[in-house]
């Protein structure tokens, strides 16, 4: 028996040798095609994780205020930090915490001016940033980058009454987010658009995503059927044209007293999908909001800005507050305060 024992032993230590044996390459073949495949793999694991959070804490907020009731449209803030498609400065990306802390920070209280409470989560609810950074450092290019935003943007608009109310960021985020509110809601806006600049230009610097560019991307992808520029000071020949090409309005600082009446009248969002609201900080004259990457001096007064948003008449879907530059700012922060008065107003706006 020990004989017997000894030998049955010996055959299967032989036999979980041979199986050792062809095991090991195997295993080191498959490590090997692993690596081959992880960074595509990486890439892919950490959309799918920044997406699940978002679709988690969308949940989240959403049935709280489901369980208030009442509500028919909700702000919900997304922060897209990325500053990678700026053409000087990239401080942009720092600015959504510096918002969150502005709109906060306790040196106003918290009623808008028409009296929303923004303390009540049917009124503003936030589900923090898309992690733009995390993907960008694994690799993760521009266009998927923007079709992640867009499904970011898609998955906060998938637990009603949420609305996104998007603080960027570079301008280059709006394409995104405007690409998703159209697509979601399965037809083009009317675009509010309050700027410095047209951000028209087909490409810039060879950036087919500049900040530059956005409202090219969506007018070719017809996301928008009228889109309304306000606050223009800089702007191209090669700008005018593509507004030409695309039927866009630019209303320009040198007759903003002719056109004054009409921009602080609007009436937008009949016969498409609602109205989206796209301001860009820079749209302020530098006395009011120094903490720009591009400063251009003749602006729009807080109280202009104001007046044509909160006078105008149609239904808010979405908007965004974008440029912010932190790093260019004040030292007591006066343009983070601007800029969270624009989000709060924004956001008093678009909820009901």
């Amino acid at each position: 028996m020990r004989r017997a024992g000894g030998s049955l032993w010996r055959a299967r230590a032989g036999l979980g040798g041979a199986l050792q044996s062809q095991l090991q390459p195997q295993h080191a073949r498959s490590y090997a095609r692993s690596v081959v495949l992880s960074e595509e793999e990486g890439q892919q694991r950490v959309v799918e994780a920044s997406l699940t959070l978002v679709r988690e804490l969308a949940r989240l907020k959403a049935d709280h205020v489901r369980k208030r009731g009442g509500a028919i449209a909700t702000s919900c803030m997304l922060g897209v930090p990325l500053g990678h498609n700026s053409s000087f400065l990239q401080g942009p990306a720092f600015s959504p915490p510096r918002i969150r802390e502005a709109i906060w920070c306790g040196s106003t209280n918290s009623t808008t001016e028409t009296g929303k409470q923004l303390e009540d989560v049917r009124v503003l609810t936030d589900v923090g940033d898309v992690p733009i950074q995390e993907m960008r450092g694994c690799g993760l290019p521009d266009e998927k980058l923007m079709r992640t935003i867009t499904d970011s943007v898609k998955l906060v608009m998938d637990e009603p009454p949420l609305r996104p109310l998007v603080l960027g960021g570079d301008h280059s985020i709006s394409f995104p987010v405007v690409r998703a509110v159209s697509e979601f809601l399965g037809g083009p806006v009317d675009i509010l658009h309050i700027d410095a600049h047209p951000d028209i230009y087909h490409a810039f610097e060879g950036k087919h995503y500049s900040h530059a560019s956005p409202f090219a991307r969506i007018m070719e992808g017809g996301h928008a059927r009228r889109l309304i520029q306000v606050g223009l000071r800089s702007i191209t020949q090669e700008q005018r044209d593509q507004a030409k090409k695309f039927g866009v309005e630019q209303h320009e600082m040198r007759t903003w007293s002719q056109d004054r009446e009409k921009l602080e009248n609007l009436h937008l969002g009949e016969g498409v999908k609602g109205v989206y609201i796209s301001i860009d900080v820079d749209c302020l004259d530098p006395a009011y909001a120094p903490g720009v990457s591009h400063i251009e001096p003749g602006g729009l007064s807080f109280r202009d800005v104001m007046n044509i948003v909160q006078n105008l008449k149609g239904d808010i879907v979405g908007c965004d507050v974008v440029e912010f530059n932190p790093q260019r700012d004040t030292v007591d922060g006066m343009t983070a305060m601007v800029a969270a008065k624009l989000v709060r107003e924004l956001c008093a706006k678009m909820s009901k």
